[in-house]
Protein backbone atom coordinates (compact mmCIF):
# COMPACT_ATOMS: atom_id res chain seq x y z
CA UNK A 1 0.00 0.00 0.00
CA UNK A 2 2.58 1.92 0.52
CA UNK A 3 2.72 5.39 -2.30
CA UNK A 4 6.36 6.14 -2.93
CA UNK A 5 7.73 10.07 -2.76
CA UNK A 6 8.15 11.74 -5.50
CA UNK A 7 12.04 12.46 -4.46
CA UNK A 8 13.94 11.72 -2.00
CA UNK A 9 15.79 14.70 -2.04
CA UNK A 10 14.35 17.72 1.15
CA UNK A 11 15.33 19.81 -1.74
CA UNK A 12 11.82 21.87 -2.26
CA UNK A 13 13.03 23.15 -5.29
CA UNK A 14 12.13 19.79 -6.93
CA UNK A 15 8.68 19.77 -6.15
CA UNK A 16 7.79 22.93 -8.43
CA UNK A 17 7.42 21.75 -11.88
CA UNK A 18 8.75 23.46 -15.14
CA UNK A 19 5.03 24.06 -16.69
CA UNK A 20 1.82 25.74 -15.27
CA UNK A 21 1.84 25.78 -11.17
CA UNK A 22 -1.02 24.23 -9.56
CA UNK A 23 -2.38 24.70 -6.09
CA UNK A 24 0.11 21.96 -4.97
CA UNK A 25 2.80 24.23 -5.72
CA UNK A 26 1.21 27.46 -4.89
CA UNK A 27 2.96 29.87 -1.92
CA UNK A 28 1.34 30.71 1.15
CA UNK A 29 -1.21 33.99 1.30
CA UNK A 30 -2.87 36.32 3.46
CA UNK A 31 -6.19 34.20 2.25
CA UNK A 32 -5.25 30.84 2.75
CA UNK A 33 -4.06 31.38 6.42
CA UNK A 34 -7.68 32.79 7.29
CA UNK A 35 -9.10 29.71 5.80
CA UNK A 36 -6.97 27.36 7.67
CA UNK A 37 -7.70 29.54 10.92
CA UNK A 38 -11.39 29.66 10.40
CA UNK A 39 -11.28 26.34 9.24
CA UNK A 40 -9.74 24.62 12.68
CA UNK A 41 -12.46 26.03 14.46
CA UNK A 42 -14.24 23.14 14.62
CA UNK A 43 -11.59 21.06 16.15
CA UNK A 44 -10.98 24.02 18.80
CA UNK A 45 -15.39 23.74 19.33
CA UNK A 46 -14.55 19.73 20.08
CA UNK A 47 -12.04 20.51 22.79
CA UNK A 48 -13.81 23.43 23.92
CA UNK A 49 -17.47 21.94 24.48
CA UNK A 50 -16.51 17.76 25.13
CA UNK A 51 -14.19 19.59 28.20
CA UNK A 52 -16.41 21.97 29.35
CA UNK A 53 -19.10 19.45 30.70
CA UNK A 54 -16.85 18.03 33.10
CA UNK A 55 -16.77 21.11 34.85
CA UNK A 56 -20.61 21.90 34.34
CA UNK A 57 -21.76 18.24 35.25
CA UNK A 58 -20.51 19.15 38.89
CA UNK A 59 -23.26 21.81 39.45
CA UNK A 60 -25.96 20.67 36.99
CA UNK A 61 -25.92 17.21 38.46
CA UNK A 62 -27.22 18.36 42.02
CA UNK A 63 -28.87 21.21 40.02
CA UNK A 64 -31.04 18.61 37.75
CA UNK A 65 -30.83 15.87 40.21
CA UNK A 66 -29.02 13.32 37.92
CA UNK A 67 -28.65 9.91 38.46
CA UNK A 68 -25.35 8.06 38.44
CA UNK A 69 -27.03 6.64 34.98
CA UNK A 70 -27.45 10.10 33.41
CA UNK A 71 -23.87 11.49 34.38
CA UNK A 72 -22.68 8.61 32.36
CA UNK A 73 -25.04 8.91 29.31
CA UNK A 74 -24.57 12.61 29.28
CA UNK A 75 -20.87 12.03 28.55
CA UNK A 76 -21.38 9.51 26.57
CA UNK A 77 -23.76 11.13 24.19
CA UNK A 78 -21.74 13.83 22.81
CA UNK A 79 -18.91 11.12 21.90
CA UNK A 80 -22.12 8.87 20.17
CA UNK A 81 -23.16 11.71 18.51
CA UNK A 82 -19.71 12.34 17.27
CA UNK A 83 -19.38 9.01 15.42
CA UNK A 84 -22.54 9.32 13.54
CA UNK A 85 -21.86 12.73 12.82
CA UNK A 86 -18.59 11.80 11.20
CA UNK A 87 -20.33 9.09 8.93
CA UNK A 88 -23.10 11.19 8.00
CA UNK A 89 -21.60 14.59 7.73
CA UNK A 90 -18.29 13.11 5.89
CA UNK A 91 -20.71 11.37 3.08
CA UNK A 92 -23.06 14.85 2.88
CA UNK A 93 -19.31 17.01 2.43
CA UNK A 94 -18.59 14.73 -0.85
CA UNK A 95 -22.08 15.14 -1.91
CA UNK A 96 -23.51 18.76 -0.94
CA UNK A 97 -20.09 20.18 -0.92
CA UNK A 98 -17.93 21.38 1.74
CA UNK A 99 -18.76 25.10 2.19
CA UNK A 100 -22.62 24.55 2.14
CA UNK A 101 -21.48 22.17 5.36
CA UNK A 102 -18.93 24.29 6.66
CA UNK A 103 -21.72 26.83 7.50
CA UNK A 104 -24.61 24.69 8.52
CA UNK A 105 -22.80 22.68 11.06
CA UNK A 106 -21.47 25.56 13.17
CA UNK A 107 -25.12 27.45 12.94
CA UNK A 108 -26.41 24.10 14.27
CA UNK A 109 -23.75 23.97 16.88
CA UNK A 110 -24.51 27.19 18.06
CA UNK A 111 -28.14 26.61 17.80
CA UNK A 112 -27.83 23.40 20.16
CA UNK A 113 -25.76 25.01 22.59
CA UNK A 114 -28.21 28.24 23.28
CA UNK A 115 -30.89 25.82 24.09
CA UNK A 116 -28.82 24.12 26.52
CA UNK A 117 -29.05 26.99 28.49
CA UNK A 118 -32.75 26.19 29.00
CA UNK A 119 -33.16 22.47 29.77
CA UNK A 120 -34.58 21.69 33.08
CA UNK A 121 -34.30 17.66 33.01
CA UNK A 122 -31.86 14.83 32.14
CA UNK A 123 -33.56 13.53 29.02
CA UNK A 124 -33.19 17.07 27.23
CA UNK A 125 -29.36 17.56 28.00
CA UNK A 126 -28.76 14.19 26.94
CA UNK A 127 -30.56 14.78 23.48
CA UNK A 128 -28.66 17.75 23.07
CA UNK A 129 -25.32 16.89 23.74
CA UNK A 130 -26.25 13.89 21.48
CA UNK A 131 -27.07 16.91 19.28
CA UNK A 132 -23.85 19.08 19.95
CA UNK A 133 -21.75 15.57 19.09
CA UNK A 134 -23.53 15.40 15.94
CA UNK A 135 -22.26 18.12 14.24
CA UNK A 136 -19.03 18.90 15.82
CA UNK A 137 -18.46 15.35 14.18
CA UNK A 138 -19.30 16.39 10.91
CA UNK A 139 -17.20 19.29 11.20
CA UNK A 140 -13.86 16.87 10.80
CA UNK A 141 -14.33 15.88 7.78
CA UNK A 142 -15.71 18.95 6.04
CA UNK A 143 -13.08 21.38 7.63
CA UNK A 144 -10.33 18.99 7.13
CA UNK A 145 -11.07 18.19 3.84
CA UNK A 146 -11.07 22.34 3.02
CA UNK A 147 -8.44 22.75 4.53
CA UNK A 148 -6.47 19.71 2.37
CA UNK A 149 -7.68 21.17 -1.44
CA UNK A 150 -6.73 24.14 -0.25
CA UNK A 151 -3.37 24.34 1.52
CA UNK A 152 0.03 23.61 -1.09
CA UNK A 153 1.72 20.50 -0.61
CA UNK A 154 4.45 22.40 1.50
CA UNK A 155 1.88 24.02 4.02
CA UNK A 156 -0.57 20.71 4.24
CA UNK A 157 1.24 19.43 7.62
CA UNK A 158 1.41 22.71 9.18
CA UNK A 159 -2.28 23.11 8.24
CA UNK A 160 -3.36 20.16 9.79
CA UNK A 161 -1.16 20.67 13.07
CA UNK A 162 -3.03 23.73 13.62
CA UNK A 163 -5.93 21.90 13.27
CA UNK A 164 -4.72 19.23 15.97
CA UNK A 165 -3.14 22.17 18.03
CA UNK A 166 -6.76 23.96 18.21
CA UNK A 167 -8.39 21.00 20.18
CA UNK A 168 -5.93 21.14 22.91
CA UNK A 169 -6.42 25.44 22.36
CA UNK A 170 -10.49 24.65 23.02
CA UNK A 171 -10.01 22.44 25.77
CA UNK A 172 -7.52 24.84 27.74
CA UNK A 173 -10.16 27.75 26.86
CA UNK A 174 -12.82 25.03 28.48
CA UNK A 175 -10.94 25.15 31.83
CA UNK A 176 -11.10 28.83 31.87
CA UNK A 177 -14.21 29.45 31.31
CA UNK A 178 -15.51 26.91 33.71
CA UNK A 179 -13.17 27.92 36.55
CA UNK A 180 -14.60 31.31 35.92
CA UNK A 181 -18.46 30.38 35.84
CA UNK A 182 -17.72 27.80 38.47
CA UNK A 183 -18.80 29.96 41.63
CA UNK A 184 -21.90 31.73 39.84
CA UNK A 185 -25.23 31.11 40.60
CA UNK A 186 -26.59 28.67 37.96
CA UNK A 187 -23.13 29.03 36.39
CA UNK A 188 -23.81 25.43 34.35
CA UNK A 189 -26.35 27.03 32.00
CA UNK A 190 -23.68 29.53 30.93
CA UNK A 191 -20.95 27.14 30.59
CA UNK A 192 -22.93 25.21 28.20
CA UNK A 193 -24.23 28.09 26.37
CA UNK A 194 -20.89 29.91 26.15
CA UNK A 195 -20.08 28.17 23.02
CA UNK A 196 -22.13 30.28 21.15
CA UNK A 197 -19.47 32.68 21.12
CA UNK A 198 -16.94 30.58 19.46
CA UNK A 199 -19.75 29.83 16.94
CA UNK A 200 -20.59 33.13 16.19
CA UNK A 201 -16.85 34.52 15.89
CA UNK A 202 -16.55 30.86 13.22
CA UNK A 203 -19.35 32.11 11.02
CA UNK A 204 -18.29 35.86 11.08
CA UNK A 205 -15.33 34.52 10.21
CA UNK A 206 -16.37 31.89 7.24
CA UNK A 207 -19.00 33.49 5.65
CA UNK A 208 -16.75 34.59 2.56
CA UNK A 209 -14.10 31.66 2.52
CA UNK A 210 -15.37 29.90 -0.79
CA UNK A 211 -16.23 26.36 -2.15
CA UNK A 212 -13.38 24.51 -2.73
CA UNK A 213 -12.17 24.54 -6.46
CA UNK A 214 -11.01 20.74 -6.37
CA UNK A 215 -14.73 19.87 -5.47
CA UNK A 216 -16.44 22.35 -7.99
CA UNK A 217 -14.15 20.80 -10.57
CA UNK A 218 -15.40 17.00 -9.53
CA UNK A 219 -19.14 18.07 -9.96
CA UNK A 220 -17.82 19.63 -13.67
CA UNK A 221 -18.83 23.27 -12.35
CA UNK A 222 -15.74 24.45 -13.87
CA UNK A 223 -16.49 28.27 -14.18
CA UNK A 224 -17.23 28.70 -10.53
CA UNK A 225 -13.66 26.46 -9.64
CA UNK A 226 -11.32 29.03 -11.89
CA UNK A 227 -12.82 32.01 -10.21
CA UNK A 228 -12.47 30.63 -6.68
CA UNK A 229 -8.71 29.92 -8.17
CA UNK A 230 -8.76 33.49 -8.85
CA UNK A 231 -9.97 34.45 -5.73
CA UNK A 232 -7.93 32.73 -3.43
CA UNK A 233 -4.40 31.89 -5.81
CA UNK A 234 -4.72 35.08 -8.58
CA UNK A 235 -4.21 34.29 -12.46
CA UNK A 236 -0.72 32.62 -11.81
CA UNK A 237 -2.18 29.30 -10.10
CA UNK A 238 -4.04 27.00 -12.54
CA UNK A 239 -6.82 24.39 -11.58
CA UNK A 240 -5.80 20.70 -11.76
CA UNK A 241 -7.21 18.68 -14.28
CA UNK A 242 -9.58 16.17 -12.17
CA UNK A 243 -12.75 14.36 -14.33
CA UNK A 244 -16.21 14.75 -12.75
CA UNK A 245 -16.52 11.26 -10.73
CA UNK A 246 -19.47 10.57 -8.39
CA UNK A 247 -18.83 8.11 -6.02
CA UNK A 248 -21.09 6.58 -3.65
CA UNK A 249 -20.46 5.83 0.51
CA UNK A 250 -19.14 2.21 -0.68
CA UNK A 251 -15.92 3.97 -2.59
CA UNK A 252 -14.11 4.31 -0.06
CA UNK A 253 -14.14 0.27 0.65
CA UNK A 254 -13.21 -0.68 -2.94
CA UNK A 255 -10.29 -2.54 -3.60
CA UNK A 256 -7.11 -0.73 -2.71
CA UNK A 257 -8.85 1.98 -0.53
CA UNK A 258 -10.69 -0.41 1.82
CA UNK A 259 -7.29 -1.45 3.22
CA UNK A 260 -6.54 2.17 4.04
CA UNK A 261 -9.75 2.50 5.73
CA UNK A 262 -9.24 -0.20 7.73
CA UNK A 263 -5.39 1.08 8.30
CA UNK A 264 -6.47 4.20 9.49
CA UNK A 265 -9.51 3.52 11.43
CA UNK A 266 -7.11 1.18 13.26
CA UNK A 267 -4.09 3.45 13.79
CA UNK A 268 -6.27 6.22 15.25
CA UNK A 269 -8.34 4.49 17.47
CA UNK A 270 -5.06 3.47 18.88
CA UNK A 271 -3.92 6.88 18.80
CA UNK A 272 -6.67 8.59 20.35
CA UNK A 273 -7.99 6.03 23.48
CA UNK A 274 -5.11 6.39 25.82
CA UNK A 275 -5.14 10.02 25.20
CA UNK A 276 -8.95 10.13 25.74
CA UNK A 277 -8.23 8.37 28.97
CA UNK A 278 -5.87 10.68 30.26
CA UNK A 279 -7.37 13.48 29.66
CA UNK A 280 -11.34 12.24 30.73
CA UNK A 281 -9.37 10.59 33.79
CA UNK A 282 -6.45 12.51 34.45
CA UNK A 283 -6.51 13.47 38.53
CA UNK A 284 -7.89 9.78 38.60
CA UNK A 285 -4.92 7.94 37.05
CA UNK A 286 -2.61 10.77 39.18
CA UNK A 287 -3.91 9.50 41.79
CA UNK A 288 -3.63 6.12 41.81
CA UNK A 289 0.10 6.85 41.02
CA UNK A 290 0.23 8.64 44.70
CA UNK A 291 -0.20 12.43 43.92
CA UNK A 292 -3.09 12.67 46.10
CA UNK A 293 -6.63 13.85 45.19
CA UNK A 294 -7.48 17.19 44.61
CA UNK A 295 -5.30 20.25 43.14
CA UNK A 296 -2.07 18.45 43.22
CA UNK A 297 -3.39 16.04 40.92
CA UNK A 298 -5.24 18.13 38.60
CA UNK A 299 -1.86 20.06 38.61
CA UNK A 300 0.20 17.12 37.37
CA UNK A 301 -2.92 16.50 34.12
CA UNK A 302 -2.31 20.23 33.97
CA UNK A 303 1.46 19.64 33.44
CA UNK A 304 1.04 16.58 31.06
CA UNK A 305 -1.42 18.19 28.84
CA UNK A 306 0.61 21.42 28.54
CA UNK A 307 3.09 19.00 26.52
CA UNK A 308 0.44 17.16 24.38
CA UNK A 309 0.16 20.98 22.78
CA UNK A 310 3.69 21.42 23.08
CA UNK A 311 4.44 18.90 20.86
CA UNK A 312 2.33 19.55 17.88
CA UNK A 313 4.57 22.47 16.98
CA UNK A 314 7.83 20.73 16.29
CA UNK A 315 5.65 17.67 14.74
CA UNK A 316 4.25 20.17 12.01
CA UNK A 317 7.77 20.71 10.60
CA UNK A 318 9.16 17.40 11.67
CA UNK A 319 6.30 15.63 9.25
CA UNK A 320 8.06 17.38 5.91
CA UNK A 321 11.78 17.44 7.12
CA UNK A 322 11.59 13.70 8.19
CA UNK A 323 8.82 12.80 6.27
CA UNK A 324 5.10 11.61 7.46
CA UNK A 325 6.20 7.63 7.67
CA UNK A 326 9.40 7.78 9.92
CA UNK A 327 7.91 10.47 12.20
CA UNK A 328 5.10 7.94 12.75
CA UNK A 329 6.89 4.96 13.35
CA UNK A 330 9.50 6.92 15.67
CA UNK A 331 6.72 8.60 17.71
CA UNK A 332 4.66 5.41 18.55
CA UNK A 333 7.72 3.60 19.82
CA UNK A 334 8.55 6.27 22.28
CA UNK A 335 4.82 6.86 23.15
CA UNK A 336 4.64 3.26 23.79
CA UNK A 337 7.47 3.81 26.17
CA UNK A 338 6.13 6.48 27.90
CA UNK A 339 3.26 4.33 28.77
CA UNK A 340 5.75 1.24 29.55
CA UNK A 341 7.56 2.98 32.08
CA UNK A 342 4.75 3.42 34.34
CA UNK A 343 3.10 0.30 33.54
CA UNK A 344 6.13 -2.10 34.36
CA UNK A 345 6.97 0.42 37.66
CA UNK A 346 3.78 1.81 39.08
CA UNK A 347 5.86 2.46 42.09
CA UNK A 348 8.42 4.96 40.35
CA UNK A 349 8.79 8.61 42.29
CA UNK A 350 5.97 10.88 40.93
CA UNK A 351 8.72 12.67 39.05
CA UNK A 352 9.72 9.69 37.12
CA UNK A 353 5.72 9.22 36.24
CA UNK A 354 5.37 12.73 34.73
CA UNK A 355 8.49 12.54 32.82
CA UNK A 356 7.00 9.05 31.52
CA UNK A 357 3.51 10.50 30.50
CA UNK A 358 5.40 14.27 29.42
CA UNK A 359 7.18 11.81 27.12
CA UNK A 360 4.34 10.03 25.66
CA UNK A 361 2.04 13.23 25.99
CA UNK A 362 4.67 15.65 23.71
CA UNK A 363 5.51 12.44 21.04
CA UNK A 364 1.92 12.18 19.97
CA UNK A 365 1.97 15.58 18.39
CA UNK A 366 3.11 13.61 15.24
CA UNK A 367 0.43 10.87 15.25
CA UNK A 368 -2.41 13.47 16.18
CA UNK A 369 -1.53 15.38 13.27
CA UNK A 370 -1.88 12.18 11.00
CA UNK A 371 -5.09 11.33 12.24
CA UNK A 372 -6.14 14.50 9.83
CA UNK A 373 -3.60 14.57 7.92
CA UNK A 374 -3.17 10.88 6.35
CA UNK A 375 -6.90 10.40 5.55
CA UNK A 376 -7.24 13.95 3.47
CA UNK A 377 -3.62 12.91 1.39
CA UNK A 378 -4.84 8.81 0.95
CA UNK A 379 -8.16 9.13 -0.64
CA UNK A 380 -9.44 11.57 -4.15
CA UNK A 381 -11.17 14.46 -3.83
CA UNK A 382 -14.77 12.37 -4.80
CA UNK A 383 -14.85 10.36 -1.21
CA UNK A 384 -11.84 12.15 0.78
CA UNK A 385 -14.60 13.63 3.29
CA UNK A 386 -16.53 10.22 3.41
CA UNK A 387 -13.05 8.75 4.41
CA UNK A 388 -11.89 10.94 7.20
CA UNK A 389 -15.58 10.15 8.55
CA UNK A 390 -15.41 6.97 8.79
CA UNK A 391 -11.98 7.06 10.03
CA UNK A 392 -12.58 9.44 12.83
CA UNK A 393 -16.13 7.37 13.43
CA UNK A 394 -13.96 4.07 14.23
CA UNK A 395 -11.78 5.54 16.46
CA UNK A 396 -14.80 7.11 18.29
CA UNK A 397 -15.81 3.41 18.76
CA UNK A 398 -13.05 2.85 21.19
CA UNK A 399 -13.09 6.49 22.55
CA UNK A 400 -16.74 5.31 24.22
CA UNK A 401 -15.73 1.85 25.06
CA UNK A 402 -12.55 3.01 26.97
CA UNK A 403 -14.31 5.98 28.58
CA UNK A 404 -16.92 3.84 30.17
CA UNK A 405 -14.90 0.74 30.68
CA UNK A 406 -11.58 2.33 32.11
CA UNK A 407 -12.44 3.17 35.65
CA UNK A 408 -13.61 -0.25 36.16
CA UNK A 409 -10.30 -1.77 34.28
CA UNK A 410 -8.68 0.71 36.96
CA UNK A 411 -10.71 -0.49 39.93
CA UNK A 412 -10.49 -4.01 38.74
CA UNK A 413 -6.54 -4.51 37.64
CA UNK A 414 -4.94 -1.51 39.20
CA UNK A 415 -2.54 1.36 37.36
CA UNK A 416 0.09 -0.86 36.02
CA UNK A 417 -2.05 -2.98 34.03
CA UNK A 418 -4.06 -0.24 32.49
CA UNK A 419 -1.37 1.73 31.44
CA UNK A 420 0.20 -1.56 29.72
CA UNK A 421 -3.08 -1.83 28.17
CA UNK A 422 -2.25 1.50 26.62
CA UNK A 423 1.43 0.61 25.53
CA UNK A 424 -0.06 -2.33 23.94
CA UNK A 425 -2.64 -0.26 21.67
CA UNK A 426 0.57 1.87 20.72
CA UNK A 427 2.45 -1.51 19.79
CA UNK A 428 -0.41 -2.42 17.71
CA UNK A 429 -0.41 0.96 15.54
CA UNK A 430 3.14 0.75 15.86
CA UNK A 431 3.21 -2.81 13.94
CA UNK A 432 0.84 -1.78 11.68
CA UNK A 433 2.42 1.43 10.84
CA UNK A 434 5.57 -0.51 9.88
CA UNK A 435 4.40 -2.60 6.83
CA UNK A 436 1.21 -0.16 6.16
CA UNK A 437 1.81 3.63 6.63
CA UNK A 438 2.85 5.25 3.35
CA UNK A 439 5.42 8.41 2.60
CA UNK A 440 3.15 11.15 1.05
CA UNK A 441 5.93 13.52 1.83
CA UNK A 442 5.85 16.17 -1.26
CA UNK A 443 3.59 14.51 -2.98
CA UNK A 444 0.31 16.34 -4.59
CA UNK A 445 -3.02 15.25 -3.50
CA UNK A 446 -3.62 13.30 -6.68
CA UNK A 447 -0.39 11.46 -6.38
CA UNK A 448 -0.57 10.61 -2.65
CA UNK A 449 -4.64 9.22 -3.42
CA UNK A 450 -4.00 7.52 -6.25
CA UNK A 451 -3.36 4.17 -6.42
CA UNK A 452 -0.55 1.56 -7.43
CA UNK A 453 -2.53 0.31 -10.53
CA UNK A 454 -4.05 3.56 -11.50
Amino acid sequence: MEVAPAGTSGDDSRLVPAGPRLIDDAGMNRFLKKIIFFSSGGSFLDGYVLSLIGVALVQLTPALGLSQAEVAATGAAALAGIFFGSLAGGRLTDALGRRTMFILDVSAIGIASLAACFVDAAWQLIALRFLLGFFIGADYPIATSLIAEFSPRRERAVSMGIVSGAWYLGATAAAFVGYGLYSVDQGWRWMLGSALVPCIVLLIGRHDIPESPRWLCQRGRLDEARQVMRKVFGAEIELEDEAPTRAGFGSVFRAGYGSRVVFLGVLILCQVVPMWAMYTFGPMIMSAFGLGEGSLSVLGEALVSLFFLIGTVPAMYWLNSLGRRPLLIGSLALMALGLLIPGIWPAAHIVVIIAAFALYAFFSGGPGILQWLYPNEMFPTEVRATAVGVAIAISRIGVVISTYGLPIFLAAYGIGPTMLTGAGLLVLALVLSVFMAPETRHLTLSEASSLPND
